[in-house]
């Protein structure tokens, strides 16, 4: 008997992610974290689409042969309406899907979200690392560090909204640099 494939997209997404490298490298601005090949003015700025505002976008680097990724941001609805993230794509990738990862009888599980993601009246939804995620499977070419991803995701009444992804360490938890002042 087969397992279910997002039984299998789950494996292999946990299983690069989890052992990825972490990155450690010479911190010289002296707050203690690396920021790769990016520059602090390539930080993914805010989008604002309808009573959407979008930010804190980004992806992590793939290691060599790995043909499944992540994308993680925080959508916050502004609005008096509620929206939903219907679809997403990308250049890289002719299967890219909304996921979520959570516990179940003590085992982690990842679905795709078929009628996709809700984003509430007034609230905000973060897609991170273990949660909410976007999924890139198949993807031909690696994301390598310092690059960026185009990705549209397609909201029910948004609409159509481009990001370009930068891509962090493989190792990245998070990208968010909250409270730095440089």
């Amino acid at each position: 008997m087969f397992a279910p494939r997002s039984v299998i997209a789950a494996a292999m997404f946990a299983a690069a992610t989890a052992f990825a490298p972490a990155t450690f490298a010479d911190d010289s601005h002296g707050h203690g974290h690396d920021h790769g090949k990016m520059d602090h003015g390539d930080k993914a700025k805010p989008v604002m689409a309808g009573d959407l505002h979008i930010s804190g976008y980004w992806t992590r680097a793939m290691l060599p042969g790995q043909k499944v990724g992540g994308g993680y941001l925080v959508i916050t609805n502004n609005g008096s309406d509620h929206d939903r993230m219907v679809a997403i794509s990308t250049p890289h990738t002719d299967r890219a899907e909304i996921h979520e990862m959570k516990m179940v009888d003590d085992v982690m599980k990842m679905r795709e979200l078929e009628d996709g993601l809700h984003v509430p009246a007034g609230e905000t939804v973060v897609l991170e690392p273990g949660g909410y995620h976007l999924m890139f499977m198949a993807v031909t070419t690696p994301f390598k560090e310092g690059d960026m991803v185009p990705v549209t995701l397609t909201f029910e009444k948004a609409g159509d909204v481009e990001l370009m992804l930068p891509v962090m360490a493989a190792g990245t938890k998070k990208m968010d640099h909250g409270g730095h002042s440089h």
